[in-house]
């Protein structure tokens, strides 16, 4: 048999050279595309999270802005009473930092 008929001589190993370079390739485009999927999945995570934080933020604030309303409005409906009040507090305050 002559070399010409023979396809295990170096044309088989160029055609399975070949074949090896176009499955590397194919698993690398596999794993950028993966490696893109991640990154979205994590970059919408990450905008989920900022939102959420950011809400919570924000009804916090209100609820800040509410309660220092009602604390405008009591002392302006009753200034003694929240006088003494606060004076007790500050009475207790300095009670307590000079035991310890």
């Amino acid at each position: 048999m002559s070399r010409a008929n023979n396809p295990t001589g170096q044309e088989g190993q160029s055609a399975a050279a070949g074949s090896l370079r176009e499955t590397a390739s194919e698993v690398g485009e596999n794993l950028r595309n993966l490696g893109s999927q991640v990154r979205d999945q994590a970059t919408q995570q990450y905008e989920n999270v900022r939102q959420q934080a950011n809400d919570y933020y924000e009804q916090g604030r209100q609820r800040a802005m509410e309660m220092e309303q009602t604390l405008e409005e009591y002392v302006q409906e009753k200034p003694i009473q929240a006088l003494l009040i606060a004076a007790g507090a500050g009475l207790l305050l300095g009670l307590l930092w000079k035991r310890s």
